[in-house]
C-alpha cells in the first residue's frame, strides 16, 4: 500500500497533536501536583466555603489532586511513545481531573476552571487523532 501525501499530513497533524496533549498533560499534572501540596501543607491559602454542598477536608483532597497530578504526569509519559494505553487511559484521568476541579471551583475558582479548559483540550486532542496502523 503506497503512502499518500495526504496520509503523511494526516499523520504529520495526529503526531503533532498527541504530542501537544501530552504536554498539556504533564503541565497540567505538575500544576495539580504543586496544588495538592499546597493544600496538604498550608490548608489557609484557599478560600474557606462553609455552605458549599461538597465538603472535602482540604487535605484529604489535597492528597487526591496529588495523586491525580503524579498519574497524570506517567500517563504524559506514556502519550510521548504513542501507546495506545496511554491515549485511553489520558481520556480517563482527564474525565477525573475535570471531576476533581469542578469540585474545587469554590475553592480555587479561576485556576479551576483554567485546568478544566486544559484536561478538556487534552480530551478532544486524544479522542480526535486516529489509531495508527
Amino acid at each position: 500500500m503506497s503512502t499518500t501525501p495526504r496520509s503523511d499530513t494526516a499523520q504529520a497533524w495526529a503526531g503533532g497533536l498527541t504530542a501537544f496533549a501530552a504536554v498539556l498533560l504533564f503541565i497540567a499534572g505538575i500544576l495539580d501536583f504543586f496544588r495538592g501540596i499546597m493544600a496538604i501543607a498550608d490548608d489557609d491559602v484557599y478560600l474557606s466555603t462553609p455552605n458549599y454542598v461538597f465538603k472535602f477536608s482540604l487535605t484529604g483532597w489535597g492528597w487526591i489532586q496529588l495523586i491525580l497530578g503524579v498519574i497524570a504526569m506517567v500517563v504524559s509519559a506514556g502519550l510521548f511513545t504513542r501507546a495506545t494505553w496511554a491515549r485511553v487511559v489520558g481520556v480517563g484521568i482527564a474525565a477525573l481531573l475535570i471531576i476533581a476541579n469542578f469540585l474545587s471551583i469554590p475553592y480555587y475558582p479561576f485556576w479551576s476552571l483554567t485546568l478544566i479548559a486544559l484536561y478538556a483540550f487534552v480530551i478532544w486532542a486524544l479522542c480526535v487523532v486516529r489509531r495508527e496502523p
